[in-house]
């Protein structure tokens, strides 16, 4: 049924106007082209092709249908797109859903709906109060452009007037409760707040951080939306929407812990900034702030807490697979938004000077204990290597077990074999199976322009019998290279039957083909044709020549000089077949 909401998604958008949201883009014959979105260049690389409903960016070698263009630019997973262009096209999700799954929809519709109107009345509360407007632009310092920009609004200490407002506009008391904004007894859940707006990365509200104006004995600072049907606090992360274009822009994020931070932030122009809205880091948090970008900076207090949470941000990163550092505030500044109103210079010195975060923390422990003691010693290894081992590369495990020692002065072996003993002792937990993280698409360029050129040049397809095959990375590229080599003297338009398992593939490469070769004569294509396919054999007998390598020492380490001498005489035979080829 997921599939049917996609096509009709599909068919009721056109590409181009999706993608033009994000893109300048120019019409380039049939095609339009513009400037890659995920990298910075100058030369327009990126086309969309309206006919097969495709796009690629030659500069990331990135691509696909409109659904993953929204993925990657919106850092969504794939129901969040589906969800987000669903609104756009004007398609009900609810009729391809199950009875049960229809339900949950329609309280899902009206929750969303319940919390545009509870954003908008708490903007008109603001306007209307003069002393949340004075805590709003006096004290916080907040612009009105900033307080546009992230909602910012006012809930009157009433009790019951956000309820009564909503109960007007036809929201039942189960519809207000599903949306999080009513009390156990019924009543409004923030009173006497600033309302900061939390919002999913597409800008729809989802939910609510309160924040007192005047401190009450026994009240909390701050107070969240608890958790929905449709806000989950292990997976928000406040201040995406807003941050998003920055961070193309900048190639990195800033994550701190609170929420005005990030407002203070935005209004002083570093708009990277994100918060996970008072919570835990969790896996969540990271996988989605991955899909935009793998360079994560972390600006968390250097207290206690602090480093606790980015020992765990250390464990989860690793997992996840993205780069993370630390940003150290200076001295005299409690948090992000305090060295805002300092400097904001200061606060973007900060940022560019950012340290890895597993030295980040070893630094700190080294501050905590006397490591010309046998205790502190003692101490200091031990908090070291249970941040090491939750690191998932055995290189970086071993660059740190050797800091370790360096920094403590002790042997390596020691410290390794600590470790290894903190290792037997642990004990082994079944390992819990993690959806595989989006790594950056590695570069088979070569191959696809191979592969583009015999699609549409007939002589160019006889070479191809030439090719193994299996040279080629992935089953799609294989099969594509197979049906070409069988159906020589077919110029390739479209998607064949035999083919439709790999129809976005399929479509990508025609689009290379059109954009790059479609102007080439003949005898241009054959001998690029001729030159990809002796760089893709050279490429291969070079990888052989390095595993041919690691084979030979190993050899040599063990004795076994049979095997050896072996290994020798086909190392040469490579290396002079290489040499003839560079010829």
């Amino acid at each position: 049924m997921q599939g049917e909401a996609k096509e009709e998604i599909r068919s009721r958008l056109a590409i181009e106007d999706v993608i033009g949201e994000y893109v300048e883009l120019k019409r380039a014959g049939r095609n339009f082209k513009g400037l890659s979105p995920f990298s910075g260049e100058k030369t327009p690389s990126f086309f969309v092709s309206p006919d097969k409903n495709i796009w690629h960016d030659f500069s990331s070698n990135k691509g696909g249908d409109v659904f993953s263009f929204v993925m990657e630019v919106e850092g969504m997973d794939f129901r969040q797109a589906l969800e987000l262009l669903a609104r756009k096209a004007g398609v009900d999700l609810s009729m391809y859903e199950t009875k049960g799954s229809q339900e949950l929809a329609r309280r899902k519709k009206r929750a969303y709906e319940a919390h545009d109107w509870a954003a908008k009345y708490y903007q008109q509360c603001l306007l209307r109060s003069q002393r949340a407007m004075k805590y709003v632009f006096e004290r916080r310092g907040l612009s009105k452009q900033v307080v546009t920009d992230f909602l910012i609004g006012y809930a009157p200490d009433s009790g019951q007037a956000l309820t009564t407002a909503l109960s007007k506009k036809g929201f039942t008391k189960k519809e207000l409760a599903d949306a999080g904004l009513t009390n156990r007894f019924g009543g409004d859940m923030f009173r006497g707040r600033v309302m900061i707006p939390l919002m999913d990365p597409s800008g729809q509200v989802i939910g609510f951080t309160g924040r007192i104006i005047e401190d009450v004995e026994g009240a909390p600072k701050y107070l969240n939306t608890p958790q929905t049907i449709i806000y989950d606090k292990g997976r928000h992360i406040f201040g995406l929407s807003q941050a998003k274009e920055a961070v193309r822009l900048t190639d990195y994020i800033v994550m701190v812990e609170g929420n005005l931070d990030v407002v203070s932030s935005h209004q002083a122009g570093v708009r990277q900034v994100v918060a996970t809205a008072g919570t835990a880091m969790t896996e969540h948090h990271l996988r989605a702030v991955k899909r935009l970008v793998g360079d994560v900076r972390l600006a968390y207090d250097g207290d206690k807490a602090g480093i606790a949470a980015t020992e765990r941000a250390i464990g989860l990163g690793s997992q996840v697979g993205v780069e993370l550092t630390v940003v150290s505030l200076p001295d005299g500044a409690k948090d992000p938004d305090e060295l805002i109103q300092q400097d904001v210079a200061l606060w973007r010195q900060a940022i560019d000077a950012r340290q890895p975060a597993v030295d980040w923390v070893l630094d700190q422990y080294r501050a905590r204990v006397d490591i010309t003691t046998a205790s502190g010693k003692r101490a200091f290894t031990n908090a070291g290597l249970a941040i090491v081992r939750s690191l998932h590369d055995a290189v970086e495990r071993d660059h740190y077990e050797r800091k370790i020692a360096e920094m403590t002065g002790t042997s390596l072996s020691a410290v390794q074999a600590k470790s290894h003993d903190t290792k037997q002792a642990t004990p082994q937990l079944r390992p819990i199976k993690q959806a595989s993280a989006v790594d950056p698409a590695p570069d088979y360029s070569i191959e696809d322009s191979l592969l583009a050129l015999t699609a549409i040049d007939v002589p160019s397809q006889e070479l191809l019998t030439h090719l193994q095959f299996d040279l080629l990375h992935g089953e799609e590229r294989q099969a594509l290279a197979r049906y070409l080599a069988a159906h020589r003297g077919q110029v390739l338009v479209d998607t064949p039957d035999d083919l439709q398992k790999y129809d976005t593939y399929v479509k990508i490469v025609l689009l290379r083909a059109d954009t790059r070769y479609a102007e080439w004569d003949g005898n241009d294509r054959y001998f690029e044709t001729a030159r990809l396919l002796r760089q893709i054999e050279h490429e291969d007998k070079k990888q052989t020549r390095d595993i041919l390598i690691t084979e030979l020492r190993n050899a040599e380490e063990a004795d076994d000089e049979t095997k050896a001498d072996d290994l020798r005489r086909q190392l040469n035979l490579l290396i002079k077949e290489i040499a003839r080829g560079k010829r």
